[in-house]
């Protein structure tokens, strides 16, 4: 065996109640004033308490910031790090969905920093982290707080970029699943499939190893047998703590291995119709793993084996269809669009997302199999009217 690597967080919590983790945290790290990143959103659900009423518990110096947008693009973090400049900060704590915890892991490298964030855009390898962190998911999931990564959109190109750097992987994480109780289901849709599209991904993409193949695993197992419960009922709690230590083992094999073209091709979408992200991916997820599975059907074929024995028997064929099958069911029953044209995405966009996504080579290079400027149009194809 090759040598591998796998790079996670240091230390996590997973479990009902755990928040209350933070208070050890805080005393450990021998914090005296915190930025703590949030949304409205997750202010108005009153979800932010769980977090400040622990700090208030302890006496804790903190700091909310919630005005970042949902998708935010370098722009709008810039503004949000000039209002964290104003202030004296030694540790982070971000509770919140995907966005929010990668302006979070941002400030952990930029807070202090004699670089920007246009500069990481450039030449991400000059990050170094000054401010150590912690991340609480508040979906079912982004991966984000276990990756070295942060996705911010580029105005200028319409698009998408990732910011990659080990510095960036948070310090403490903290599953806790009240944080999802009352989760909207079309959120639960969203993320839930973001996390499945980051195990498959992984699981399948060139840079896999042995490491990053157990995470991605255990993950696909964790969602592939618990998404459709955590949909359909909201107070399957077990459901949904399976989901968030799902999505937190994705995060974990996206470091080791990244993304494909799925996600790839999903960015286009995002930076210029600001579809969510989650949704994005699921539209183009089935489609890309059709393409992709000449080239990964044993891979395909392993995931299979993992999460349904009853087709052991089966051909590798039969069992690579059966997680692409599974993978557009679970996107019908959760509801999400299948198709660009409710989103204002027209045949005349196609050029240019043909353009935007064959740019996407950071991810595109993991993808087994080779995409050509045809083969990009003719998946954008099967989701334009």
């Amino acid at each position: 065996m090759a040598v591998c690597q796998v790079k996670l967080p240091p230390c996590a919590y997973a479990g009902e109640g755990s928040i209350e983790k933070i208070k050890d945290i805080v005393v450990k790290e021998d914090a005296k004033s915190i930025l703590v990143f949030t949304d409205k959103g997750i202010r108005s659900t009153g979800l932010l308490n769980l977090v400040t009423d622990e700090l208030d518990a302890i006496g804790a110096n903190y700091t909310v910031f919630d005005n970042l947008k949902p998708e935010p693009a370098y722009t709008d973090v810039e503004a949000v790090l000039a209002e964290v400049d104003k202030v004296d900060g030694d540790f982070v704590i971000a509770i919140g969905g995907g966005s929010v915890m990668d302006a979070a892991k941002l400030t952990t490298v930029l807070k202090n920093a004699p670089y920007n964030i246009r500069d990481l855009l450039n030449d991400p390898t000059i990050a170094r982290k000054y401010i150590k962190s912690v991340m609480i998911p508040t979906t079912c999931g982004t991966g984000a707080e276990a990756t070295c990564n942060a996705i911010v959109a580029i105005p200028e190109e319409q698009s998408k970029k990732g910011i990659v750097n080990d510095s960036m992987i948070p310090d403490y994480v903290i599953l806790d699943s009240r944080t999802i109780r009352r989760l909207p289901k079309p959120i639960v849709a969203a993320t839930g499939v973001d996390a499945l599209a980051h195990v498959v991904e992984c699981y399948t993409s060139k840079k896999a190893t042995p490491l990053s193949d157990t995470y991605a695993l255990a993950g696909a197992k964790l969602i592939f047998g618990n998404i459709r419960r955590a949909y359909e009922n909201p107070d399957d709690m077990d459901a949904k703590n399976k989901m968030m230590l799902g999505a937190y083992y994705g995060g974990v094999a996206i470091t080791a291995s990244g993304t494909t073209a799925v996600h790839a091709l999903s960015y286009p979408l995002g930076g210029k119709y600001h579809i969510a992200h989650g949704v994005s991916n699921a539209i183009l997820f089935a489609h890309v793993m059709e393409y992709n599975k000449e080239a990964c059907e044993t891979q395909l074929a392993e995931l299979c084996d993992a999460i349904n024995p009853a087709y052991f028997e089966k051909s590798t064929a039969e069992k690579a269809q059966y997680v692409i099958d599974e993978i557009a069911d679970i996107v019908k029953v959760t509801n999400i669009p299948t198709d660009l044209d409710q989103f204002g995405v027209k045949m005349e966009d196609l050029d240019f997302l043909v353009d935007a996504g064959s740019k996407q080579t950071r991810l595109l290079v993991n993808n087994r199999r080779e995409l050509s400027l045809d083969d990009i149009r003719a998946i954008y194809l099967k989701v334009l009217k």
